[in-house]
């Protein structure tokens, strides 16, 4: 019904992507918009704000030849700034988080033994930190890295 009048609900917690004709146009913030489907706009589609949380389950050899399970989780959302860059450029966000924790764990671990992987989490946790930062236009929770 709201199509029919050309009015939009965009929800609490979330943005809509709004395009003309398929090109992007604009961002959508919650509330009421009016999106004239007759002038070739429409909702292209819809990104959450809310905090997500990834698991990532990563099975690794220590430096002692003796493999460990690491379990990462990431607490992770889009940046409102950059939008139409999470909802355009990322089609499957978790998976491609969770080669680069692949990579960064992978890198780390293997130099350690079991004592100095406990010691050094923390340095672990900042380097995927770091890495995903410098990879994605995402927000990391602060201290959402644990390991």
């Amino acid at each position: 019904m709201g199509n029919l009048f050309c009015c939009v609900q965009v929800d609490q917690s979330t943005v809509a992507i709004k395009d003309r004709f398929g090109e992007y146009e604009d961002v959508l913030y919650p509330g009421c918009h009016c999106v004239p489907w007759i002038l070739g706009r429409r909702i292209a589609g819809h990104l959450l704000l809310r905090v997500k949380q990834l698991d990532v389950k990563c099975e690794t050899k220590r430096k002692d030849n003796v493999f460990v399970n690491v379990v990462a989780s990431i607490q992770y959302r889009a940046l409102g700034e950059k939008t139409s860059d999470a909802f355009y450029r990322f089609s499957n966000t978790s998976s491609r988080m969770q080669a680069y924790v692949f990579d960064v764990i992978r890198a780390s671990v293997p130099k350690l033994n079991l004592d100095d992987v406990f010691k050094q989490k923390n340095d672990i946790a900042k380097a995927v930190e770091e890495e995903l930062e410098k990879a994605t236009v995402i927000r990391l929770s602060r201290h959402s890295s644990s390991i």
